[in-house]
């Protein structure tokens, strides 16, 4: 059964863990992300992109996939289905759809319009037992067509914004979506710090997860982030192993086309990069 990321946030904020938000992209993925954090006894947060619930037909269709699965796979570890930077519209209707948690990004709202849309989602997810983020301060590179260049976020607004009743708060702290490039100047842990001390026991979310150095990761979490959001990094593997798997001509042997042949190896690679992240992280054997 789906569960609010509510609980796994605040046991990993108290534990000096993260938990990782694995964004879904399809079957294959959500399967092996599944699995992965069941053979690991670890935490998820499965994250949909609003372009992604499209891609997969809706977030109904999303919904049943994965509470289908639940219970097909014999999923015991806690599980919260995520809506990844949600609009107004996107979060309702996730909320109706059936998702446990909510990220609504009003980061390109001026703050009051923020802080009112943000106040009304609070207490509909209130309600009905659901989670929600919010954003202050736009994470930077591509996303959904929108590109920020990695600002960081005023800790005052975000003090503003968690004092709403959010469940967790996503901070820009220099960090981008998608690869980063070769002048990137790194986490300004210096905002991260000045946040956390205004918004205490408030879990704080981490985005574009891939290619943040590893010990970035290890201090960011020792400064208050419980939830670390990786899409890229699967998308990269599984693309890399399926090429190694056509480039060597396995699709022309035998079924080597039949999809549950030609899509298995890289989702072997998901399994194995999200299992490197739970790793690192520290959420192995957290459930």
């Amino acid at each position: 059964m789906l569960v609010s990321a509510k609980e796994m946030l605040q046991k990993a904020k108290a534990g000096h863990y993260a938990v990782g938000q694995f964004n879904i992209n399809n079957l294959e993925w959500t399967k092996a992300i599944l699995l992965t954090a069941q053979e690991n006894n670890s935490p998820v947060i499965l994250g949909v992109s609003e372009g992604a619930g499209k891609y997969m037909a809706g977030y109904k269709t999303v919904v049943g996939m994965v509470n289908g699965m639940l219970e097909e796979l014999n999923i015991t570890v806690p599980v919260a289905l995520h809506l990844d930077h949600g609009s107004y519209d996107g979060c309702m209707k996730c909320i109706e759809a059936g998702f446990s948690s909510i990220m609504f990004d009003g980061s390109h709202y001026p703050i009051e319009e923020n802080v009112a849309k943000t106040k009304e989602l609070v207490q509909i997810c209130a309600e009905k037992g659901l989670s929600l983020e919010a954003e202050v301060g736009a994470i930077g590179g591509e996303e959904d067509g929108v590109i920020g260049k990695g600002e960081c976020a005023d800790p005052n607004e975000c003090k503003a914004i968690a004092d709403l009743g959010v469940d967790m708060l996503a901070a820009g702290i220099g960090n981008i979506h998608g690869k980063y490039p070769a002048n990137w100047e790194g986490l300004s842990f210096e905002t991260l710090d000045a946040i956390q001390q205004l918004t205490g026991e408030m879990p704080l979310v981490l985005h574009g997860g891939t290619g943040i150095p590893d010990d970035m990761i290890k201090k960011a979490i020792d400064l208050g982030v419980a939830k670390i959001n990786v899409n890229t990094e699967c998308q990269l593997v599984f693309a890399e192993a399926t090429r190694e798997y056509i480039e060597a001509g396995k699709d022309l042997q035998g079924k080597g086309f039949d999809p549950r042949k030609l899509l298995a190896p890289g989702a072997e690679a998901i399994k194995a990069k999200v299992k490197e992240k739970m790793e690192l992280f520290g959420s192995v054997n957290k459930a």
